[in-house]
């Protein structure tokens, strides 16, 4: 089967083909940890990236770039430097499949793994579009100042399921990365690996957010519409289906006081999905309600209300009984607890981020301590729920795409 070549672009060509041009020493020596051919490439791309033009019309697509400007890149490299007597280098071939509903968490792994010396494919699936095509075609346009060693090693491909292909691919790679639901991650874990490679997967996960009353009580009018704006940052870009991307919002303290909380806050975000002209498609607005009263029905949730097509609410019967699932863009169970560590009993295992707003840090760090790795991998403040870093998922990412070498006198 033809595999389309998406960066570098060119023509269609066939997996032996493409596996074969990825062995060949690449011009100027085979890759490093923090090899500045790939450094240089990825700042130069990151500029295309936070151009006005391409900013405002894929505002996520300025968050990539931020993440790879040189002393963002800097700053991974420095958090995988090694003690006297390691040397890190490269793990070799990833063959990375990422997911189609967030169209640009390609990037991240692929960036991070090439900053980690290795070689690279990228299916793109041929569901991606927006803000993936935008993606490709500033990477096209920065691989003209690029050094060649950029072109030889790093593909970006897409092609049709094939079990052929991708069972190829995994043979030859050494390190396989799944973003994306549980399935698929079962899916692409059917071909085999090479004995000495391994997987990198991200599967179905879950995120929450926690407001707490009191701090929104004390916070300034500008704080609360801060608060207002990162939470829609990040419930709606990517249509909620981020794995960041909280599902369920926890309101902490006094019942009589969250209510009050709860309606200046619904007021904000209303505004802020005006001035954002936020426009749920017809297709989406009847997912959201069908999804909604699924949950009332399941007897998890009763209250149910409807601004618009923009935003769904619910009352949950018990935080416990909280819905994993995606239930569509804008929707958004809430339950009141007294404290925060009576998430400890709520969060588990595939549950990964939590956003809050108006806790202090020791609060904070005290539920990490309670969870103990059992549950969330992230507590980050509104706004930031989709902020990639180079530690994720609870890896090290820079790590996981590198091995080291131990050298003893």
């Amino acid at each position: 089967m033809k595999i389309t070549q998406r960066f570098p672009a060119g023509p269609d060509t066939e997996v032996d083909e493409l596996l074969g041009s990825l062995r060949a020493i690449p011009e100027g020596g085979p890759l490093t940890v923090g090899d500045d051919r790939i450094v240089d490439f990825l700042v130069k791309f990151a500029r295309k990236l936070l151009a006005p033009a391409t900013a405002r019309r894929f505002p996520e697509l300025a968050s990539l770039g931020f993440f790879l400007r040189r002393g963002e890149i800097g700053k991974a490299l420095a958090t995988g430097a090694t003690a006297e007597g390691v040397l890190r280098f490269p793990r070799g071939l990833a063959f990375h499949v990422p997911p189609a509903n967030v169209d640009t968490i390609f990037v991240y792994s692929w960036a991070l793994s090439a900053l980690a010396g290795n070689r690279n494919v990228i299916r793109i699936s041929p569901r991606s579009a927006g803000a993936a095509s935008a993606v490709i075609d500033a990477l096209n346009d920065a691989l003209a100042e690029a050094h060649p060693a950029v072109a030889q090693t790093q593909r970006m491909v897409t092609y049709d399921r094939d079990d052929a292909v991708t069972a190829a691919l995994s043979a030859a790679c050494d390190l396989r990365v799944i973003w994306g639901g549980d399935r698929a991650v079962t899916e692409v874990r059917k071909h085999p690996l090479a004995p000495h490679a391994r997987d990198l997967t991200f599967p179905d996960r879950a995120s929450f957010a926690a407001l707490s009353v009191a701090g929104w009580e004390v916070a300034s009018p500008e704080r609360r519409r801060e608060a207002a704006v990162g939470f829609y940052n990040d419930s709606y870009w990517f249509d909620q289906a981020a794995c960041a991307s909280p599902r369920t919002l926890f309101w902490v303290g006094d019942a009589e006081r969250a209510a009050t909380a709860r309606t200046e806050f619904r007021e904000l975000l209303g505004e802020v999905l005006v001035e954002k002209n936020v426009v749920i498609e017809p297709a989406m607005a009847v997912q959201k309600r069908v999804s909604t009263y699924g949950v009332a029905a399941d007897g998890l949730a009763t209250d149910l209300r409807f601004d618009g097509n923009a935003v769904a609410t619910m009352e949950l019967v018990d935080p416990a009984g909280v819905p994993r699932e995606w239930l569509g863009t804008g929707t958004f169970p809430m339950a009141t607890i007294g404290s925060l560590d009576e998430l400890v009993s709520v969060i588990g295992r595939k549950d990964q981020t939590l956003s809050c707003f108006g806790f202090d840090r020791e609060t904070l760090e005290g539920l990490a301590r309670d969870l103990a790795g059992s549950g969330i991998d992230r507590i980050v403040p509104f706004g930031s729920a989709l902020t990639f870093s180079a530690v994720w998922d609870g890896y090290d990412l820079l790590a996981e795409f590198s091995r080291l070498v131990t050298v003893t006198v």
